[in-house]
C-alpha cells in the first residue's frame, strides 16, 4: 500500500472531508394513507465540569461510506489520514486531506457516486441501512422487505466545524449520496411506529445513561416516525439561513441534515446537483 493511512490532522492534512449517504425512509400504510418519514433518533451523553447532560436528535439514516480501494484515492490526492481509529479500521471516508486536494477530490467523488457499483468507493446505503436497522429494530433487513433509488448528490462546499466526537471543532467539507428508500412490509411499518410510539424522549435518554454506566460510549438509537408533509412544510416555512442549522419540530430536535432529504426545501450551505 502507497500511503500512510494513519490518524488525525497534521499541519498541511488539515481538512476533513466527509462523504456519507442519507436517506429518505418512507412509508404509507395503504394507498390513500400520508406518507410517513422514518429517522434515527440519536441519544448521546456528554460529560460536563458537573454533570452528564445527554442530548436526542434525529436524523435521516446513512452513514459514513467505505472506501474499497485506498491506493487508487492516494494515486489521485496523495497521502491523508483517517479521523479516528474505527474509521481507519472500517476504511470509512472521513479523511484528513490538503486543503488544495479538495476540488479533485470533490469532483472524482461526485463522478463514482453516480455508479450503480463501484471499485473505488461504495456508492449504496444497504449496509448502513441494514447495520441500524438491527440496532434498533433487532431485525434483520431484508431486500424484499423495501425498495431503494438514489435522488441526488448534495455537495457543502464550505468548510465548517463538525460536531463529530472524534474531530470536534475541526473545519470539514462533506458530500452527501441521498437516497429514498420505500419500506414496503406492513409488518415492518407497524413495528416501526410502535417503537416510535413506544419509546419515549425520557426512557432514550435513561438508555444512554445505562450504556455509559456498563462501560459504553453514553449512547442509544431509536426511531422517530412524523407525517413527511407536516415535516416538508414546518421547513418551507422557515427563511433559507435557519434551514441551515438544527431546528426544533414540536418536541423533537432535528438534525440539520434532515433538511437536505426533503423535495424542494432549498439549503444555502448545500449545493445539490
Amino acid at each position: 500500500m502507497k500511503h500512510n493511512p494513519g490518524i488525525g490532522a497534521t499541519s498541511d492534512l488539515s481538512l476533513r472531508v466527509s462523504v456519507a449517504t442519507l436517506v429518505r425512509v418512507v412509508f404509507q400504510y395503504s394507498l390513500n394513507d400520508a406518507w410517513m418519514l422514518a429517522l434515527e433518533r440519536k441519544a448521546t451523553l456528554y460529560e460536563t465540569e458537573h454533570e452528564h447532560v445527554v442530548e436526542v436528535k434525529s436524523q435521516p439514516f446513512g452513514g459514513a461510506i467505505r472506501i474499497l480501494d485506498l491506493d487508487t484515492l492516494h494515486d489521485l490526492i496523495g497521502d491523508f489520514h483517517f479521523d479516528n481509529e474505527r474509521s481507519r479500521a472500517e476504511q470509512d471516508f472521513r479523511l484528513f486531506i490538503r486543503p488544495s486536494s479538495w476540488s479533485v477530490l470533490r469532483e472524482f467523488c461526485i463522478q463514482h457516486l453516480s455508479y450503480a457499483t463501484d471499485l473505488v468507493l461504495e456508492t449504496d446505503p444497504v449496509r448502513e441501512l441494514v447495520e441500524e436497522f438491527a440496532e434498533v429494530l433487532k431485525i434483520n433487513l431484508k431486500p424484499e422487505q423495501y425498495i431503494s433509488k438514489p435522488v441526488a448528490t448534495v455537495v457543502e462546499n464550505e468548510a465548517a466545524p463538525t460536531d463529530n466526537i472524534h474531530a470536534e471543532g475541526v473545519p470539514t467539507v462533506r458530500i452527501y449520496r441521498i437516497f429514498e428508500a420505500h419500506i414496503l412490509e406492513a409488518a415492518l411499518r407497524e413495528s416501526m411506529v410502535a417503537h416510535s410510539e413506544g419509546l419515549s424522549h425520557n426512557k432514550l435518554c435513561e438508555l444512554a445513561l445505562d450504556d455509559f454506566q456498563n462501560g459504553g460510549k453514553g449512547r442509544a438509537n431509536g426511531i422517530l416516525v412524523l407525517p413527511l408533509e407536516q415535516i416538508t412544510t414546518a421547513y418551507g416555512g422557515l427563511s433559507p439561513t435557519e434551514r441551515n442549522a438544527p431546528i426544533l419540530f414540536g418536541k423533537h430536535y432535528l438534525d440539520e441534515t434532515v433538511s437536505v432529504i426533503l423535495d424542494n426545501i432549498p439549503v444555502p450551505k448545500y449545493q445539490r446537483l
